[in-house]
Parts: C-alpha cells; sequence; structure tokens
C-alpha cells in the first residue's frame, strides 16, 4: 500500500500494551509518525521507534496542549490523530486513501466503536464520531478542557466510511476506575469554568445519563455490556456532581 503525505500524531504514558497494535494499523499509509511522551517508564517509547516514529519526550501538559505539542511537530499535509488505544480497520483506512486521494474536505470525522469485555458495542456509545484527520493548512488545533478536549479545524468537516476501534479498558475494574478519574478531572474543570454545584443536577442528570445510554441509543441490544455501560455512565455523572459539590464546599471554607 502506497504511503500518504500523511502524519500519525499520538500521545503517550505507559501505552506498550497498546500502542504497537495501533501503529501496526497504520504502518503502511503514513509517511511519518509522531509521538509525543510524557516520561514512560516501560516500552512505549522503544515500541514506538521501532515503527520509525520521531518521540519527543516532554513534561506532562494536560491533554489539550500536549495534543497541540504534537500537532506542531506534524510535518506531512494532513494530519490523523489517534489514541494509543484505538486501532484504524480496513474499511476506515481505504477510506482515508480514498478521501486524501480525491479530498473535497478539509477535515474528517470517524465513527469510534468501543471494544469491551472482549466484543464491540454496537449500541452503547454509539455513534461517536470525532474529528481525527485533518488538513494542516486548515489551521486545526485541540481545544476544550482537561478532560472533553476536541479538535477543530476552518472549513469543510466530512464523514469518512469505517470504525476506529477503541480498546480502551482492559477489564471492568480498569473502567470504573477510569470513570473515578476522568469524573474527578470533569468537576475540576466545571470548577474553573464556573459552572455551580446545584441539587437538581445530582439528582436528575445521572438518571437521564442511564436512559440515554441502555433505552434511547439501544444499549439493551449489548446484553449485560450494554447494561455496564449504562450504569457507568450513571455513576460518571453522579461522581462528577459529588465532586463539583465537594471541591466548592472546600473552597467555601478556605
Amino acid at each position: 500500500m502506497n504511503k500518504l503525505s500523511l502524519s500519525v500524531a499520538l500521545i503517550s504514558y505507559n501505552e506498550e500494551e497498546n500502542i504497537g497494535r495501533t501503529l501496526e494499523s497504520v504502518k503502511d499509509i503514513a509517511s511519518e509518525i509522531v509521538v509525543v511522551d510524557s516520561g514512560s517508564t516501560d516500552k512505549t517509547v522503544e515500541i514506538a521507534k521501532k515503527y520509525g516514529a520521531k518521540v519527543f519526550v516532554e513534561e506532562w501538559k494536560g491533554y489539550r496542549d500536549q495534543k497541540n505539542s504534537a500537532l506542531k511537530k506534524c510535518s506531512m499535509e494532513w494530519v490523523l490523530f489517534l489514541d494509543c488505544d484505538e486501532v484504524v480497520t480496513s474499511e476506515l483506512k481505504q477510506s482515508i486513501l480514498k478521501a486524501l486521494k480525491n479530498s473535497h474536505a478539509d477535515g474528517y470525522m470517524v465513527n469510534r466503536k468501543t471494544v469491551y469485555l472482549g466484543k464491540p458495542l454496537n449500541h452503547a456509545w454509539q455513534p461517536d464520531w470525532k474529528l481525527r484527520l485533518v488538513k494542516k493548512s486548515s489551521d486545526p488545533k485541540w481545544e476544550g478542557g482537561n478532560v472533553h478536549e476536541y479538535l477543530t479545524v476552518d472549513g469543510i468537516v466530512e464523514r469518512l466510511e469505517g470504525y476506529l476501534l477503541h480498546y480502551t479498558y482492559r477489564d471492568i475494574k480498569d473502567h470504573f476506575s477510569k470513570v473515578v478519574q476522568y469524573s474527578y478531572l470533569a468537576a475540576v474543570d466545571m470548577n474553573e469554568r464556573g459552572k455551580k454545584f446545584r441539587l437538581r443536577k445530582i439528582i436528575f442528570n445521572p438518571a437521564a445519563s442511564f436512559i440515554r445510554e441502555y433505552f434511547l441509543k439501544k444499549g439493551f441490544l449489548d446484553g449485560i455490556r450494554g447494561f455496564i455501560v449504562a450504569v457507568s455512565a450513571t455513576f460518571y455523572s453522579f461522581l462528577k456532581y459529588i465532586y463539583l459539590w465537594e471541591i466548592q464546599s472546600r473552597n467555601e471554607k478556605s
């Protein structure tokens, strides 16, 4: 397969279990691989270099700024952003090839499908469209806060066929540990943006999260895995507002 004027950009920290699988899925189309690592103590850097990646070790600056740092280091006409636990499917790869050879847009969104407890989720967490493939000349940049950073471009955005497989959780323990971590970061971000704790939010929002994932998105069709996802969404929403209450209560006392 011919390589394109394409940089693949990633940020990493102790991703030796995942990064090889990710880079394997794009090694035949990427002319450049850029990895900004934040001081991994495992074999992440070693594995990345085996795939010819340009590795830059930098102090952690937060997701948004770390990804913008990776973006600045890319030299190709197009940039594909990936997380270290994502894999480009064959269908998506063909869509990328087609788009870059006959582009009508400045950026392309891909649908990310989570592989959870050994199987892809076809309903829960779907659809999950993310802007990931961007033209360097369209002024792409990562914006947002501590948790929900997002990519933007100046120009036309279209969608690609095929999936980006997301191997985000090793098991249930890993899943719910990250729910605790991300809900706290979300609360910190909300507080910094001036969002105030409201009791009604902690009463109604968690229930709404469960209804959205399990019923509206038909997570029940994913069986027990869909139910677990809906419960995790409920737990995330509940914790986020509890943490926000704790942060603001502590600030009022100080």
